[in-house]
């Protein structure tokens, strides 16, 4: 991802740590000798020709995830730990070559938002120190903003993964829960806590997904379903708040998040107003319902026990959820099934939801002020994510009052890579390549091509690449009603024959057999490279009359070639 020597990144960047004299961002910082050992072995493999798809991409990690042989402390000193292996988020990544710099500050045991509750000190905005950082995952994503690491990773239960990255002006990608394992992970709400990254872009992030998702030993895997999209449809439909929804942000905030509607219709994408009301209560339930006793389990007894070193707003909110009676979590979490069911219905017919990713962009001072009312107005498009079961991705669209503004594409679980694909239409980043989740190759050479009259049936696929065939196939126009070629493999007679590589998920894979219409068919094809993949092909039989258009090189310079006359 970065290219180069890995020990030329590591001078940089610990040079660029000295120069910006940002002590806060760090609660550990690795000893530069070390880690240019470390990258000096990794350049040796690389040039040896080991493939090491992340090589010399550095990391930060925040701490309440576990690196071997670093202290994990969760912003409580007296809670520390040296673990002997890191969490399956870290590991992922170091095996195939990042190399990890040290643990960030973060609000204590991930409570909060603001970035300002830590003994370590408050981690200031990387381009506007007077204001907040953001939390609770505030130092991961300031080190990112500051270009000191490539990646960093953080925890994203409320929210965490995504206000800093909001407020720094880069992205913050939230997977699904259970795509990314949180062994290693010191729980703030089990049932909801997430591995979240930090990265400039949005093709990194989903790069640094791509590399720790996959099932760990002793957490519960959730299977990706079969028909789980691997792409965002080619005009995607995007719901977005209602004015009234919006109410108390600024009319520069409400500018910019109208240009990156705007952005987005100017794109071909279809935006619909919707009432997210039943969003933003599922939100409200995570602290100011009963659910909040999910955070006293996790480290209650280490609040209780920890003195002075608690922040006193951490101390409160995890602490009041001591006397939380069992019924009123049972009420909540029916409250709670009642609003997924009102959010989906709402999102029916919706490819995603757009919403700004925070309401207001607080200073330091105004924290210090209200720490608790300014820390439940930020998290007021965030909070329900989670509780919700949705993928959910932060990224820059402009600057409002001063400062960076940002906006959050959401989806139902695993849709992933369609929140993923929807947000670079906002920051005009180019389509990305990343390799997850995995679908089943599928060759088109007719009618499903891109922008041909079938190709809406390749539902949530993945254009991988242009492609043709081995020199041993024929192509023939059928003659039919839509208009579609037929393949068929006529060894050393053939020829090349243009296409289209595409990546499907397997429920799609299965509907388009059990609909294509005779002569037709699915089975091996090979490429030009010598690859055997699934393509469409044709009875030879039902050639026999068929116009030959080989000649022409595939369907597409065959029909400009017709419509020309």
């Amino acid at each position: 991802m970065t290219g180069g020597k890995a020990t030329d990144r590591v001078t940089a960047a610990y040079a660029l740590i000295d120069r910006l004299d940002r002590p806060e961002v760090w609660i550990h910082l690795r000893e530069p000798e070390a880690v240019l050992d470390e990258a000096a072995a990794l350049d040796a493999r690389a040039a040896d020709g080991e493939e090491l798809p992340l090589h010399g991409v550095l990391v930060a990690v925040k701490d309440n995830i576990d690196v071997a042989g670093l202290p994990t402390t969760a912003a409580c000193p007296s809670f520390v730990r040296i673990p002997e292996m890191s969490a399956p988020a870290v590991s992922r990544l170091t095996q195939r070559g990042a190399i990890v710099l040290g643990k960030t500050n973060l609000d204590q045991f991930a409570t909060g938002l603001t970035g300002c509750r830590s003994p370590y000190g408050a981690v200031r905005c990387a381009g506007l120190p007077d204001r907040i950082s953001g939390g609770s995952s505030s130092g991961s994503a300031v080190a990112v903003a500051l270009g000191i690491v490539d990646l960093a990773l953080g925890t994203d239960t409320a929210g965490s993964g995504r206000v800093p990255a909001a407020f720094q002006g880069i992205v913050g990608l939230k997977p699904t829960i259970g795509l990314v394992p949180t062994s290693g992970v010191v729980p703030a709400a089990r049932s909801y806590d997430c591995v979240s990254v930090f990265a400039a872009g949005v093709g990194a992030a989903e790069h640094a997904l791509a590399a720790m998702s996959g099932p760990a030993p002793d957490r519960p895997w959730r299977p990706i379903p079969a028909d789980a999209p691997l792409a965002a449809p080619a005009h995607p439909t995007v719901a977005v708040p209602l004015p009234s929804d919006l109410a108390g942000m600024s009319a520069e905030q409400l500018a910019a998040f109208d240009a990156a509607c705007h952005r987005l219709a100017a794109q071909g994408v279809t935006i619909v107003p919707i009432d997210v009301e039943p969003f933003l209560a599922a939100g409200r339930l995570l602290y100011g319902g009963a659910l909040v006793a999910e955070r006293y389990a996790a480290v209650g007894g280490a609040v209780e026990s920890g003195g002075d070193e608690i922040d006193p707003s951490v101390r409160a909110i995890i602490g009041a959820a001591r006397t939380i009676p069992a019924h009123r979590l049972v009420a909540d979490l029916e409250r709670l099934d009642q609003l997924k069911v009102a959010a989906a219905q709402r999102l029916t017919g919706m490819d995603a939801l757009l919403l700004p990713t925070v309401p207001e962009h607080p200073t330091l001072a105004e924290v210090a002020q209200d720490p608790i009312g300014v820390n439940t107005r930020l998290g007021r498009f965030t909070t329900f994510a989670n509780l919700l079961d949705m993928a959910a991705i932060a990224v820059p669209a402009g600057t409002a009052d001063g400062g960076p503004f940002g906006v959050s594409m959401l989806a139902p679980a695993f849709a992933d890579r369609v929140v993923a694909d929807i947000a670079r239409l906002v920051t005009g980043e180019p389509a990305g390549t990343a390799p997850a989740p995995t679908g089943l190759p599928l060759f088109v050479v007719g009618a499903h091509l891109s922008g041909q009259p079938l190709n809406g049936q390749l539902s949530g696929a993945r254009l991988i690449r242009p492609e043709r065939t081995s020199p041993e196939y024929r192509l023939f126009d059928l003659g039919t009603t839509p208009a579609r070629p037929g393949l068929v493999r006529t060894g050393p007679s053939g020829r090349h024959i243009d296409g289209e590589l595409w990546s499907l998920p397997p429920a799609v894979l299965g509907e388009l057999l059990a609909s294509l219409p005779a002569p037709l068919a699915l089975g091996p094809l090979t490429l030009a490279g010598g690859e055997t993949v699934t393509g469409f092909l044709c009875d030879r039989g039902a050639t026999e009359h068929a116009r030959d258009i080989s000649e022409h090189g595939g369907w597409r310079a065959y029909r400009a070639a017709t419509a020309a006359g």
